[in-house]
Order: C-alpha cells, then sequence, then structure tokens
C-alpha cells in the first residue's frame, strides 16, 4: 500500500514479520508524511531502518516499554550521505517551523530517531569525546 510519493506499508513493517494493528497503520499513515517532508527537503531516497514494532519484537531487540515504536509513531533514519547529526538538526528545525510534526529525535552515532508523539522529547546518546 502506498503511503506517499515515496513511501510505502512495507517499509514500516515489524521486522518478525507479523501483522501490523489497524491502529498501527492510522500512526504510520502520519509518519511517513513527516518522513516525505525529509526526503523531499534533502532530495536523497531512504527507508526506515526500523519502524513499527511488536511488543515481542520490541522485547527482544531490548527496545524501551514505552517506546513510540510499539504505537508505529516512530522511525530510525540513515540518509547517505548526511551525519545523523545533520539529519537531527534538520528534523529539529522542521519540527520548530511545524513542517512536520512535534515529537521526538533521539540522537545516535549511526542513525537518527524521529517520532510524531506530539510533544517535544530530546535525547543524545552519541558516544562525545
Amino acid at each position: 500500500m502506498q503511503l506517499t510519493k515515496n513511501f510505502n506499508l512495507s517499509e514500516f513493517q515489524c521486522k518478525c514479520g507479523c501483522e501490523m494493528p489497524e491502529f498501527v497503520k492510522k500512526n504510520v499513515e502520519e509518519l511517513a508524511k513527516d518522513l516525505q517532508v525529509i526526503r523531499d527537503k534533502v532530495g536523497i531516497g531512504f527507508t526506515p531502518n526500523s519502524a513499527y514494532r511488536c511488543p515481542k519484537h520490541n522485547q527482544i531487540i531490548g527496545g524501551v516499554k514505552t517506546s513510540q515504536h510499539l504505537k508505529g509513531k516512530a522511525a530510525d533514519i540513515n540518509i547517505k550521505g548526511i551525519e545523523p547529526s545533520e539529519v537531527a538538526d534538520l528534523v529539529e528545525d522542521l519540527m520548530k517551523t511545524e513542517a512536520i510534526t512535534k515529537g521526538g529525535v533521539g540522537r545516535y552515532n549511526s542513525f537518527t530517531h524521529i517520532d510524531i508523539r506530539g510533544t517535544n522529547a530530546r535525547w543524545n546518546f552519541t558516544n562525545k569525546k
């Protein structure tokens, strides 16, 4: 199912292969719209590394029990040629201007977490020297 010009529902499925609940699909549709704004802004295609996670898969990978991934409201992304810190800065700017939904931005060494929880949340798990 095509969600936006460049994103398909299959890209947001849980890695375990389970069926996505209907309430999650609605959240994923909203998340995909925001990811499309990011993709259009950078002009580079990308696929979420991780999006929806069922409770079992979330537990297996060590995800927190309150993860927005469980609701289909989060994605971890890499954009080739752009450092994760730059992606996080861009996402924060887009949230400030309300071009995308207010939510969480997590900074990691190898990816950027984005979610659409509706309130600001920020964390930084990069290795700083």
